[in-house]
C-alpha cells in the first residue's frame, strides 16, 4: 500500500513537470515579489494576483506576503488585491525576470459601501480551500465579548462544525473530534494549554494578532500530529513605517501593545502586553484574609523582524504567558513559554524556503502552604522542533511544497515535594521523552480553468525514548509483574505511517463549485482528562507499547454558491470521520496522580459525520452569518456499555450560530450573537442498592443522559470615533452584554439527597453566568 500512494504520487508530479518542460521552450519570465500594507508594511497573507490579458491565470500571496507568477514575455496589466483593501493595477513589461513589491491601502469606504472586507469577494467558490475557516482580527472587535474580552477561540466557537466545550470555556471540538485532537500553533510554535482562568478566556491576545485560519478538514500535507483540526495563528510583524501604540481598558484587563521602524521599511518590531486586574480589588477589601488573595493572568507577545537583503529575512517571536490563584492556604499557577525564529531565503524567483527553530514549554505548579499538608506538585510538557519548508512556484498551474520537520518532547507528569512537616510523602510519575518527525510532499495543480486538485503524501515517525520506567502487567491487565528501566535516548516503542492528503474543485460557472478532500491524519501525544475541557492540570503522555498512535481517516464534499452578485455566500458540506485508537476510560477509574495510567485506559473506534450549513451576508450596512450543524459522533469501546456505542460526552446533535452586525451612522455599530445546541450527554444515577449498610449508586449507560440545551443571546454596540487628515488618533468605546435575557444555562449537574423526602435523590443544575455586563475603552495612535 505504501509502495502504490508513493507511486501514485510520484506519477503525478512528473505528469505535472511535464506540463512545465514544454512550457521552459515558450521563454517564460517570472513576476515576483511582496504585498504589503502600504501603512504598516506587514506582509499580506492570501492577497491574489490576477493577470487581465490571461483570464485564469494568477497567483496568491504565502504567509510572508510572497507571491510568484511565471508568464509568456510580455506585456500586462497585473491586479493586486487583498480582503478589502484598494486594488492596485500595474502595467508590466515583462522581457525578464522581474521582482516587484507592491503596497496596498486600506479601502476605507462611505456607509452605504460598508461590507465585510475580510474576505474576497468570491473566495469560498474560487478558491482550492475548503472546511476551512478564516477569521479577521477587525472583525472579532465588532463582537459581543464576554466580559468585554475580544476572544479568537470564542469567535471560532461560533462557526459551523466546531463545537464549545461548554458555557464560557475555550475549549473547542472540530467534527467530533476531542480538545487535544486539535493542533493550535502561534507562530508555528504549539501550544499545549490555550485557556486563561481555567478556560474561560484564551491565551491569545487580540491585540498581538494578525490572521487566524482554522482547517476542519482537507489539512495541507505540511501539517499533521492532531487527528481533527489544525488553528493557525499568526501574530503581527509590527509597523515598519512608523511608531504605533494601541490599547484598551475593559471590565477584566488592560491592554497596551506598541510597534514602530527598527530600520525604516527594512525591520519592525511589536510588545504586546495584557493583565486581568480582579486581584488589585481584593486590596479594597476590609477581609484581612482577602487582601492576601491572588487571581489574575497576564500575557506577553513579542515580535521582530529585519530584511537582510532581497534573498534573505530574519523573524523573532515569542509569548510568555501565566494564570496565577492563590490564598492563605493553596496557590495554583500555570503558563506557556514559546519561542520561534525563522529564516526566510529566496533561492531563486521561484523557489521559496523557510527554516525554523521552534520551543515551546506548558507547565503548572499546585502547592498548600498549610504545615500539616504542605506540598508543591509541578508538571511540564517541553518542545523543541526543527521545520525546513519549501515552496517551488513551476509555473501558475503547478505549486509544489515540500519539507521535513522533526521535534524532540521531554514529559514531566507530575511532581510531588512535600514539605518538611507534612504528612505527604514525595511522589514522582514517570517522566520520559519521545521525538517525532515528518517528511512531507505536495502539488496544487489546476488541471483546465475549472478543475484544480492538491494532492500530498506526509511520512510521519514517532519515537517514545527514555529515560523512562515501563511497566509489564499480569493477564488481568492491572497486576504489575515487571518492569523495565530504558536510558536516556533508548528506544521504548516506535510507530510510523503515511498520511496522505488530497482535495479536488470544479467550478460549475462564476458562481458556483463543488469541492471534495480526502485525509488521513496520525497523532502519537495523548491527554489525559476525564473533564470535558482541557484543564491546566490535565496530564499530557506520549504513545508506548500500551497506548498506540490515534490515527482518523475523514472524507468531505461541499457545494459553494455566491448570490447577488456576491453579496450572499453560502455552502454547504457533509462528512464522514472514522477515528482509531481512540482513548476511554475504565469505570470509577483513578487518573489523578496514577503512575501506572495505562490499566485505566481502553481503546477503541469512533465515528462522526454531519452537515453543516452556512449563509453569510457580506455587503451593506448589515453583515453577518447564519449557521447550522448536524451532528453525531459516538465511540465503541470494549470494556464500556458492554461493548455497545455510545456517544461521546460532547456529542451535540444540532448547533445554530447567529453572528449579526449593524453599521448605523459613520460612528456606531452594534452587534448580536444567537447560540444555541443540544446539551451534551452526561452519565447519571438511574438507581441505588445497600450492601453492608452502605449506599452505592447504579449508573445509567455510558452517556445515556442529556443536559439541558443551551442557548444564549449576547448584544454589543460600538461607538467609534475615526481618524481624521488632521488626528492620527483613533478610539472607540464597546458595550456589552453577555447572556442578555439571563438563560440559566447548566454548567453542571450534582446529585443529592431530596431535603423533603429522605431517601431520594435530586438532580441538581450549577450555572455560571446571569447577565453580564461590560464596557470596552480601546485606543489607536
Amino acid at each position: 500500500m505504501k509502495t502504490f500512494l508513493f507511486r501514485v504520487l510520484f506519477t503525478a508530479l512528473v505528469v505535472s513537470l511535464g506540463t512545465f518542460l514544454p512550457a521552459a521552450a515558450q521563454e517564460k519570465v517570472t513576476l515576483s515579489g511582496y504585498l504589503k500594507n502600504k501603512a504598516s508594511g506587514e506582509g499580506l497573507i492570501g492577497a491574489s494576483i490576477g493577470v487581465k490579458e490571461l483570464a485564469g491565470v494568477g497567483a496568491t500571496t504565502n504567509e510572508y506576503g510572497f507571491y510568484s507568477l511565471t508568464l509568456p514575455k510580455g506585456n500586462y496589466t497585473v491586479l493586486f488585491s487583498y480582503l478589502g483593501y484598494a486594488p492596485v493595477s500595474q502595467a508590466v513589461t515583462l522581457t525578464a525576470n522581474k521582482k516587484l513589491e507592491v503596497e496596498l491601502a486600506e479601502n476605507n469606504t462611505a456607509l452605504r459601501e460598508v461590507e465585510i472586507t475580510a474576505r474576497k469577494e468570491d473566495e469560498n467558490v474560487k478558491t482550492m480551500e475548503m472546511s476551512t475557516l478564516k477569521m479577521q482580527v477587525t472583525e472579532l472587535k465588532k463582537m459581543p465579548a464576554l466580559m468585554g474580552e475580544v476572544d479568537v477561540i470564542k469567535a471560532i466557537q461560533l462557526m459551523p462544525g466546531v463545537q464549545t466545550a461548554g458555557e464560557g470555556t475555550s475549549g473547542f471540538y472540530v467534527r467530533g473530534g476531542g480538545v487535544d485532537q486539535n493542533l493550535i500553533q502561534l507562530d508555528e510554535a504549539p501550544v499545549y494549554n490555550a485557556s486563561h482562568l481555567l478556560g474561560f478566556f484564551s491565551v491569545f491576545n487580540a491585540d498581538a494578532i494578525k490572521d487566524v485560519q482554522l482547517y476542519k478538514g482537507g489539512i495541507p500535507a505540511e501539517y499533521g500530529g492532531r487527528l481533527s483540526s489544525l488553528l493557525d495563528i499568526r501574530m503581527k510583524e509590527g509597523n515598519s513605517k512608523k511608531l504605533g501604540v494601541s490599547g484598551g481598558i475593559s471590565t477584566l484587563s488592560s491592554r497596551l501593545t506598541v510597534e514602530a521602524p527598527i530600520v525604516k521599511d527594512k525591520g519592525s518590531f511589536i510588545v504586546s502586553g495584557r493583565r486581568t486586574y480582579a486581584d488589585l480589588f481584593f486590596k479594597l477589601s476590609s477581609d484581612e484574609a482577602l487582601k492576601e488573595n491572588k487571581l489574575y493572568f497576564y500575557d506577553l507577545n513579542l515580535k521582530a523582524n529585519y530584511t537582510l537583503n532581497d534573498n534573505n529575512r530574519l523573524f523573532v517571536s515569542g509569548y510568555f504567558g501565566r494564570d496565577v490563584a492563590k490564598n492563605l492556604t493553596a496557590s495554583f499557577n500555570w503558563g506557556n513559554a514559546t519561542g520561534t525564529l525563522r529564516w526566510n531565503h529566496l533561492f531563486n524567483d521561484r523557489l521559496f524556503s523557510n527554516t525554523t527553530l521552534i520551543f515551546s514549554d506548558f507547565d503548572y505548579s499546585l502547592g498548600s502552604t498549610d504545615k500539616s499538608s504542605e506540598f508543591t506538585w509541578t508538571s511540564h510538557i517541553k518542545d523543541y522542533s526543527l521545520k525546513n519548508d519549501y515552496t517551488f512556484y513551476i509555473n501558475p498551474r503547478n505549486q509544489v511544497k515540500f519539507g521535513f520537520t522533526g521535534t524532540y518532547h521531554q514529559f514531566l507528569p507530575g511532581k510531588v515535594v512535600p514539605g518538611p512537616e507534612s504528612y505527604f510523602n514525595e511522589i514522582k510519575l514517570n517522566s520520559t521523552s519521545a521525538v517525532d518527525g515528518a517528511l512531507y510532499l505536495s502539488n496544487q495543480q489546476t488541471l483546465s480553468p475549472r478543475l484544480s486538485v492538491e494532492y500530498g503524501l506526509r511520512l510521519s515517525g514517532f519515537a517514545n525514548v527514555g529515560p523512562g520506567t515501563i511497566y509489564e502487567y499480569g493477564s488481568d491487565g492491572r497486576t504489575k509483574v515487571d518492569s523495565t528501566v530504558y536510558g536516556s535516548l533508548e528506544k521504548i516503542k516506535s510507530y510510523g505511517g503515511l498520511e496522505p492528503r488530497f482535495s479536488a474543485k470544479f467550478e460549475l460557472n462564476e458562481l458556483s463549485s463543488i469541492k471534495t478532500s480526502y485525509n488521513r491524519t496520525r497523532q502519537y501525544l495523548h491527554l489525559i482528562s476525564n473533564s470535558t475541557s482541557s484543564l491546566p492540570f490535565d496530564v499530557w503522555v506520549p504513545s508506548n507499547q500500551y497506548t498506540k498512535p490515534q490515527y482518523a481517516d475523514q472524507v468531505a464534499a461541499g457545494y459553494f454558491r455566491n448570490l447577488h452578485d456576491n453579496m450572499f455566500e453560502t455552502s454547504v458540506e457533509v462528512y464522514y470521520k472514522k477515528m482509531y485508537n481512540q482513548i476511554d476510560y475504565k469505570d470509577n477509574a483513578e487518573i489523578f496522580l496514577n503512575n501506572r495510567i495505562d490499566t485505566v485506559l481502553l481503546r477503541g473506534e469512533g465515528k462522526s459525520y454531519g452537515a453543516e450549513f452556512f449563509v453569510r451576508k457580506q455587503k451593506g450596512a448589515l453583515t453577518g452569518w447564519l449557521s447550522y450543524t448536524l451532528a453525531k459522533t459516538d465511540r465503541k469501546v470494549p470494556g464500556i456499555n458492554n461493548g455497545n456505542a455510545y456517544p461521546v460526552r460532547y456529542d451535540k446533535r444540532h448547533s445554530i450560530n447567529l453572528v449579526t452586525t449593524y453599521q448605523l451612522s459613520p460612528k456606531w455599530n452594534i452587534g448580536a450573537n444567537w447560540v444555541y445546541y443540544t446539551g451534551g450527554a452526561i452519565t447519571m444515577p438511574v438507581g441505588r442498592f445497600e450492601y453492608n449498610g452502605k449506599t452505592f449508586p447504579v449508573y445509567s449507560s455510558r452517556n445515556g443522559y442529556r443536559l439541558p440545551a443551551y442557548h444564549r443571546l449576547d448584544l454589543s454596540a460600538t461607538l467609534e470615533k475615526p481618524q481624521t487628515a488632521y488626528k492620527r488618533y483613533f478610539s472607540s468605546w464597546t458595550f456589552s452584554v453577555y447572556n442578555a435575557y439571563s438563560r440559566k444555562n447548566a454548567f453542571s449537574i450534582s446529585f443529592r439527597e431530596n431535603e423533603d423526602n429522605p431517601g431520594r435523590t435530586e438532580a441538581v443544575k450549577t450555572y455560571m453566568f446571569g447577565i453580564i455586563p461590560a464596557v470596552t475603552y480601546n485606543f489607536n495612535f
